[in-house]
């Protein structure tokens, strides 16, 4: 059994919301010579493998990595939390009502995330409740920021309330890194700029006191924490040295918080991992993917399979401890 949180999904086919709305660079999808070109306006984004759109193909490659089920989510690319909040919602509506309908049709294979209009908090409430009540998604990916504004910000403390009282649970990815337009050469923003935007997102929830406020949140974050993990140390040391600047809106320590939340498992490399594991807990670690996408875990969860873990710790890190970060039972 393997259920893989972290995975990512687009329609086949989308309407041209630029053109539609007469401003922005809304990502829409061309299929050009047996080639599907994500496009970013009128220009070429990125070209995508039919694995990121097609259930069957991703079925199949499920089988032959012997994954059992797959949580899909929207990619980051696709949050539009720049857009005017009316036409936000409204693509936000489109990606979800996709997503809804592809577990409709293969519901023991794939379950659901939605994504929502942050950039305005009463609509991004009332979808995540559509979300929960009719779609039936256990939960919505959200990113690590909301155009520049750090996840602690008071104005996101309404958006957690709900998602606590709905018992929806919470996927934050990386997107729109700190420093990105100052690291474009050698792929940095993916390569350093998502750990340290992860543990940022981190941070912000612990420090800004989301985590404190909001006991029954359940939240995962993306690509095992990133930079988080390894540098609890300095984050504690930094608190208990610097309170003054540290512990501003929260007096926990950041500690005190391991075990609260949870990370996906993709880290790629063995002496990671087992940092990871004695670092965050075994209860708190998911098998994460990023499936279809290149940096992702090729063959989902085989760095898991591969190290000399008891059956029980085996079992947690590839499918229970989903199920309770998602409320689900598979």
């Amino acid at each position: 059994m393997k259920i893989d949180i972290h995975t990512h999904i687009m329609p086949e086919h989308m309407p041209n919301w630029t053109q539609k709305f007469g401003y922005g660079e809304f990502i829409h999808l061309e299929h050009r010579n047996c080639k599907a070109c994500m496009m970013k306006g009128d220009k070429l984004f990125r070209e995508v493998e039919d694995n990121c759109f097609k259930e069957d193909t991703r079925i199949r490659e499920m089988d032959e990595t012997e994954v059992t089920m797959q949580v899909l989510s929207t990619i980051p690319v696709l949050f539009n939390y720049w857009a005017n909040a009316d036409d936000g919602l409204e693509t936000s509506r489109f990606f979800n009502d996709h997503i809804a309908e592809t577990v409709s049709k293969e519901p023991k294979r794939f379950i659901g995330l939605g994504t929502v209009p942050l950039q305005d908090i009463d609509l991004s409430i009332k979808e995540m409740e559509r979300c929960v009540t009719e779609l039936k998604m256990p939960g919505l990916e959200i990113g690590s920021n909301i155009n520049g504004k750090n996840l602690s910000d008071k104005e996101f403390f309404p958006f957690y309330e709900a998602a606590e009282k709905l018992g929806c649970a919470l996927f934050v990815h990386p997107w729109e890194m700190m420093g990105e337009e100052q690291m474009q050469k050698y792929w940095l923003p993916w390569l350093v700029g998502m750990p340290a935007e992860t543990a940022r997102a981190i941070c912000s929830m612990i420090f800004g006191g989301v985590l404190e406020q909001f006991p029954k949140l359940r939240v995962a974050f993306a690509h095992g924490g990133g930079s988080f993990p390894f540098t609890i140390g300095r984050i504690k040391h930094g608190f208990d040295v610097r309170p003054d600047l540290v512990a501003v809106d929260n007096t926990v320590s950041p500690e005190n918080y391991i075990g609260k939340f949870w990370v996906d498992s993709l880290v790629h490399d063995k002496k990671a991992m087992e940092f990871l594991i004695d670092a965050m807990g075994e209860n708190k670690i998911c098998l994460g993917s990023d499936y279809p996408f290149p940096l992702g875990e090729h063959h989902p969860g085989k760095l898991i399979e591969k190290m000399k873990l008891g059956k029980k710790t085996q079992k947690k890190l590839l499918y229970r401890n989903a199920e309770d970060w998602l409320g689900v039972k598979s």
